[in-house]
């Protein structure tokens, strides 16, 4: 499939069925994680689940977490922490582009400039 006909990976498209399929898990245990809030898909207007790509990465993340011992509650914390750190890596990227800009305008006469990194972004859903 190329690019322009494929959708998004962030556009809620499967229903609960096709995501089960997807994700190899059983539809209560997708409602189960939904209510727990591990993973919560969008919403259609009569109140059905739809989900994304990005809904069944996470599913199979959780099935990954779950098989290697973790519980919900302790999976429902990495996510938190690891969206945290997401967000936080995010800004951080902001900020050393702004500190670069300035020091490009304004160059300290004592300072050493840094060597350049690279710089993971996660989104959130």
């Amino acid at each position: 499939m190329n690019q322009e006909n494929s959708i998004p990976e962030d556009e809620a498209v499967y229903v609960i069925s096709v995501a089960s399929q997807l994700s190899g898990l059983h539809p209560q245990t997708l409602r189960q994680y939904d209510r727990l809030g591990i993973v919560s898909p969008n919403r259609t207007v009569g109140k059905n689940r739809r989900y994304s790509l990005l809904d069944i990465v996470k599913l199979r993340n959780v099935q990954r977490l779950v098989g290697e011992g973790i519980n919900l509650a302790g999976i429902a914390r990495i996510i938190q922490l690891e969206e945290a750190v997401a967000n936080m890596s995010l800004e951080v990227a902001k900020l050393r582009v702004e500190v670069d800009t300035l020091l490009l305008a304004n160059p300290p006469k004592s300072l050493v400039k840094r060597n350049q990194q690279t710089v993971v972004v996660y989104t959130k859903d």
